[in-house]
C-alpha cells in the first residue's frame, strides 16, 4: 500500500503525563496519521467510538483506572482495538499480563521513535485485518443462518466429509433427497464447492 495505507484510522493516546502526550502526538502527526489524546481512562471511555478504526497507545500506570484495567474493561466489552502499552516503570509481570490479555506490544519510556512508529504501523495493520475478518465472518454467518434446520444438519455432515448416501442413511432419508437439500444450501450460501463451504463455516466461527 502507498502513503494512504492508514487513511481513516486514528491513533488514540491515553497517558496522564502531558509532556508525553504532546511528544507522542507530535510523532504520530509527523507520520501523517490522525491522533487523539486523553489524560486518563475515563476521558478515553467517554470519547471513544469502537467503530472508528485505529489503535491505542496506553500508559500502564495512571490515576484512577490503570492501563491494564482499561485493557480488561475493553476486552470484557468485546472491543478488540490493538494496544501498545508504554511504561516508565514496566516490569516482567506487567508485560506478561498485558500480552496475555492481547496487547500487541509493551514499550518502555522514553520510547524510541523508530520503535514506536514500527509498533503503531503494526497495530494499525492488525486493526485493519481484524475488521476485515469481522466483516467476512458476519457475511458468512448471515448466509449460514438463512439455511433451514434440515439444511444446517446436512451442511454439518457435508463439511465433516460424509457422502450423500451416508448422510441419507444417518438421517433416514434418500440420497436423492440429500442431494436436493445439498443443492439448495449451496445456492443459498453461494458456495461453489465443499471446500468453499468449509471455509465459510470456519469464517463464521472465526469472529464469534
Amino acid at each position: 500500500m502507498g502513503e494512504n495505507e492508514f487513511a481513516g484510522q486514528t491513533v488514540f493516546v491515553v497517558d496522564d503525563d502531558e509532556a508525553m502526550r504532546s511528544s507522542l502526538a507530535w510523532l504520530i502527526e509527523s507520520m501523517g496519521l490522525a491522533v487523539r489524546t486523553f489524560a486518563d481512562a475515563d476521558a478515553f471511555l467517554s470519547g471513544y467510538d469502537p467503530e472508528v478504526p485505529g489503535c491505542l497507545v496506553l500508559d500502564v500506570r495512571m490515576p484512577g483506572i490503570s492501563g491494564l484495567e482499561l485493557q480488561e474493561q475493553l476486552g470484557a466489552k468485546g472491543v478488540r482495538i490493538p494496544i501498545i502499552f508504554i511504561s516508565a516503570h514496566g516490569d516482567v509481570a506487567m508485560a506478561m499480563r498485558a500480552v496475555k490479555n492481547g496487547a500487541l506490544d509493551f514499550l518502555e519510556k522514553p520510547c524510541d521513535h523508530d520503535e514506536m512508529a514500527r509498533a503503531i504501523h503494526d497495530a494499525l495493520r492488525r486493526d485493519r485485518e481484524q475488521r476485515a475478518a469481522s466483516v467476512k465472518a458476519g457475511e458468512a454467518r448471515s448466509r449460514l443462518t438463512s439455511l433451514t434446520p434440515r439444511e444446517q444438519e446436512i451442511l454439518k455432515l457435508v463439511v465433516e466429509g460424509h457422502s450423500s448416501r451416508a448422510i441419507g442413511d444417518q438421517l433416514g432419508i434418500s440420497g436423492r433427497t440429500v442431494e436436493v437439500h445439498r443443492a439448495r444450501l449451496m445456492d443459498k450460501t453461494g458456495a461453489e464447492s465443499v471446500p468453499d463451504l468449509v471455509r465459510m463455516v470456519l469464517d463464521a466461527d472465526s469472529d464469534a
